[in-house]
């Protein structure tokens, strides 16, 4: 597993997506505080630039360290393009979190535009992200680290929203895969982790509220913990919040996975056939 320690570290060079706001934002304050040279990655508009000024009252060098790149992940020639404009400014990348995601709403036959914007960004600009910055990671040598942002949604696929399930199922495979690739890579220094948040109160997740519901973690609660869980080397990045604990994450995990291996309906943890069954599970 890659030293965490000499990746986050002064004078490195970090890039994010979806770095405007959320767990992206407080992630780049971090990195900031640490050193690190931060590029900072989102749509254009005043909440990168806020987004980027925020971040450079944190850092020592501000001009010269933090950059905001306007890039849409969604567009492959985008990202190749920002790679470019990164290597000439910083040399070397040792930080990359593909963090950019969307969540408009989708249904199984509703509007084909959300299912190919979700698709676009929270899927293929993971796979597009990962595939322009991983080469040239790996080979200057130096410690490096992946970062792509999952979710829960991809792994218990709740019903409401298949678009988004199916992009951060997804994720899942796609970064499990990218880890056995890159420990199987010879002379390789670079690792792969997968972040998958529980309830956080961000833009994504508002749905026009204004205040933080009490069971949502902030996003920096959820940024502070990504990084503890990366200097202990974990790969999956399981993040609890104030409503739902470890313990109970890993009950419903296990019950999904119980449905393949019992033969259950699809999920059946919403099937009313099933509901004394998996409060049952939960209660053990």
């Amino acid at each position: 597993m890659t030293d965490i320690q000499s990746v986050i570290a002064k004078g490195k060079v970090a890039v994010v997506t979806g770095a405007a706001s959320g767990i992206g934002l407080a992630v780049c304050k971090i990195l900031a505080e640490k050193g690190m040279c931060v590029v900072l990655v989102d749509l254009g508009g005043d909440a990168l630039a806020q987004a980027r000024i925020d971040v450079a009252a944190l850092s020592e060098n501000p001009e010269s360290d933090i950059v905001a790149i306007e890039t849409d992940v969604a567009k492959r020639d985008e990202l190749e393009a920002l790679e470019r404009a990164v290597i000439q400014r910083f040399g070397h990348v040792h930080l990359l979190m593909n963090n950019a995601a969307i969540q408009p709403g989708s249904s199984l036959f509703g509007p084909q535009v959300n299912w190919d914007n979700v698709l676009a960004v929270n899927l293929m600009g993971v796979i597009h992200g990962t595939q322009v910055f991983a080469p040239g990671m790996i080979a200057h040598s130096e410690p490096a680290i992946i970062i792509n942002t999952g979710s829960k949604q991809g792994i218990t696929t709740p019903p409401g929203d298949p678009a988004y399930n199916v992009a951060k199922a997804g994720v899942k495979a796609f970064t499990e895969a990218l880890q056995h690739e890159l420990r199987n890579t010879e002379n390789c220094n670079v690792s792969a982790h997968l972040l998958i948040p529980g309830f956080v109160f961000t833009g994504l997740t508002a749905n026009g509220r204004t205040e933080k519901p009490p069971a949502a973690w902030t996003a920096e609660q959820t940024a502070d913990f990504m990084m503890q869980s990366l200097h202990n080397g974990d790969f999956y990045i399981l993040c609890p919040d104030n409503d739902v604990p470890r313990s109970l994450d890993e009950k419903r995990i296990a019950w999904a996975a119980g449905d393949i291996i019992e033969n259950r309906p699809p999920l059946s943890r919403w099937h009313p056939d099933y509901t004394e069954a998996f409060q049952a599970h939960l209660s053990k």
